[in-house]
């Protein structure tokens, strides 16, 4: 798959993945909305990784430079 995120996408997604986590360690959060939260936050990390979000495919959306 060719990759469709930037930096700064990649970036948001782990800050926004490590505030959950916080949250939910600090008993901020709880209950189904945490495992939601958290369950969104592994799937974040992991597009995060990868470089490539699934959502973002059908949209054409691309975060990234172009490859010349």
């Amino acid at each position: 798959m060719k990759k469709n995120m930037g930096i700064a996408d990649r970036i948001i997604r782990v800050l926004i993945a490590v505030i959950v986590a916080i949250c939910y360690f600090m008993h901020i959060i709880n209950g189904m909305t945490a495992t939601i939260l958290l369950v969104l936050a592994g799937v974040f990390i992991l597009t995060s990784l990868i470089s490539v979000c699934p959502l973002y495919i059908p949209f054409g959306i691309k975060t990234c430079k172009n490859d010349k």
